[in-house]
């Protein structure tokens, strides 16, 4: 960015901005989101950076005042490698607490020094320096947030011990965790039990979070996920125990309010990671707004529709159940089919969140399970069982560990999975920003005159110019369609 993006970023208050630079004050050593609340620093005062772990790893204290850490995880993964958002998502989800890079780095299968270079390429700071960041914001963010312990806050976080925790948030912030819980002053609620953490995610506008809503109530899986108007509620397993989550979207201080109910503490930053996935909190809808309307046919659609953003998913091998039931069927007769599957064969599970009574079966379940006299036919179980059997032994990583082009062809190779279903998979359970369903009847209707379907080769082809976006101009087009 030169000054003047800078000076009207910061001057106008623009959200767009957010996550996408970070401004470092000299005169006062802190770094701010360009939305902060405080005073405009003049040009020569400040320096930018690609994320928050660069201005941290230069020197800087993150701003009490805009909070940089009660965001999503920066966006600067949007349009780099598919390496750089893996590694992203790993880290988010606590892989370098254990860990190292060039373990990393293995499981990436590349090598310690191309990714260190990638992430100071991308993000202006070493993989080390991001999940340091990541981990000190989110331990600040539950100091303030929530009424939670200063060991479970360490633990949750991912510190080695209570007394790195303290040293890190000392040097980072210039306050004890108790002084920085009273200095921030938020009006913390007390959860009624123990065993419930409750805490906040800002998203940033422009957000269609109903269209979002709207997408998971026509596909909720009964006594699995509870969708209304303003919420989202669903079960799940993790490391082998189950739990919940309750998501109440607040659209007067956009933000979306958490629930959390699991028994481990230690895993509840990925919890949050895979709900903020869910809603695609990630996304940089200013930046995919402008690209898509480049294009004059969708112009109209996204002044329409702004702010779309792709669905995404708990659980992989859910989707990937449903995805296979579905195919040739309408999306109601698929959902019959998985609350049969989740009756016979899902868990149990009790909780004071009304309508849920089950958790998903897991690929170990399913993998030889009877699946016969539920009305499913015989190939579509064979492709069930096939998946879980792959998922099982380690072939197929269904959770966004391989990438997607590796991922549609493992998947593809499983007899009775196409393209669609494949492309679908990708969209929904890689997050694979540019996924794209082209056999679809309905986006294949979506960009033809009345009455003409165009083919799936025409659409490939129209589409060549929607990358690295496609997931969204899926989303786009089926809303647009349905209106």
């Amino acid at each position: 960015m030169d000054s003047d993006d800078y000076e009207n970023a910061c001057r106008k208050r623009h959200s767009r901005f957010d996550r996408r630079f970070f401004i470092g004050v000299l005169s006062t050593s802190i770094y701010c989101r360009p939305g902060c609340p405080a005073g405009v620093p003049r040009k020569e005062n400040v320096k930018l950076y690609k994320s928050a772990a660069a201005a941290s790893a230069a020197g800087f204290q993150p701003c009490l005042r805009c909070r940089p850490e009660a965001f999503p995880s920066t966006t600067a993964w949007n349009g780099s490698s598919w390496k750089i958002y893996r590694a992203l998502r790993l880290i988010d989800q606590g892989f370098l607490d254990e860990q190292s890079v060039e373990e990393l780095a293995e499981f990436l299968k590349v090598g310690p020094r191309q990714l260190i270079r990638l992430f100071n390429d991308h993000l202006g700071a070493s993989p080390v320096e991001v999940a340091q960041t990541r981990r000190l914001h989110f331990a600040k963010k539950l100091i303030v947030e929530t009424h939670m312990s200063f060991s479970d806050v360490s633990f949750a976080a991912g510190f080695g011990s209570l007394g790195g925790f303290n040293a890190a948030l000392r040097k980072t912030y210039k306050l004890s965790p108790t002084q920085l819980r009273e200095k921030c002053n938020v009006d913390r609620k007390k959860t009624e039990r123990d065993d419930i953490v409750e805490c906040t995610v800002p998203y940033c506008l422009p957000f269609d979070w109903a269209a979002m809503l709207s997408f998971f109530a026509y596909r909720a899986v009964p006594g699995v996920e509870v969708v209304t108007a303003y919420s989202y509620a669903r079960t799940f397993c993790l490391e082998g125990e189950a739990g919940h989550f309750e998501a109440f979207f607040e659209p007067a201080s956009h933000q979306i309010r958490m629930r959390i109910t699991y028994p481990e503490i230690r895993y509840l930053r990925r919890i949050i990671d895979r709900v903020c996935s869910l809603f695609d909190l990630k996304a940089d809808s200013n930046r995919i707004d402008q690209f898509l309307a480049k294009d004059s046919e969708l112009a109209p659609m996204v002044r329409r529709f702004p702010g779309l953003r792709v669905p995404g998913c708990w659980s992989g091998f859910e989707v990937a159940v449903r995805a296979i039931l579905g195919q040739q069927i309408t999306v109601k007769a698929a959902s019959t089919l998985v609350a049969r599957i989740v009756e016979r064969y899902g868990k149990a599970y009790q909780c004071c969140a009304e309508g849920l009574q089950f958790t998903f079966p897991e690929p170990a379940q399913l993998v030889d399970a009877d699946l016969t006299g539920m009305g499913i036919v015989g190939q579509r179980i064979a492709a069930i069982q096939a998946v879980a059997g792959q998922i099982g032994c380690g072939e197929l990583d269904i959770e966004g560990g391989m990438d997607p082009d590796n991922f549609v062809r493992t998947i593809c190779s499983i007899k009775g999975i196409g393209e669609w279903t494949a492309q679908y998979i990708a969209m929904r359970a890689l997050n694979d920003p540019n996924a794209f369903p082209y056999s679809d009847l309905i986006l294949r209707r979506a960009v033809s005159e009345p009455g003409v379907t165009m083919t799936p080769k025409a659409l490939l082809k129209r589409a060549e110019s929607w990358q690295p976006w496609r997931a969204y101009c899926v989303m786009l087009l089926w809303r647009n369609y349905a209106s």
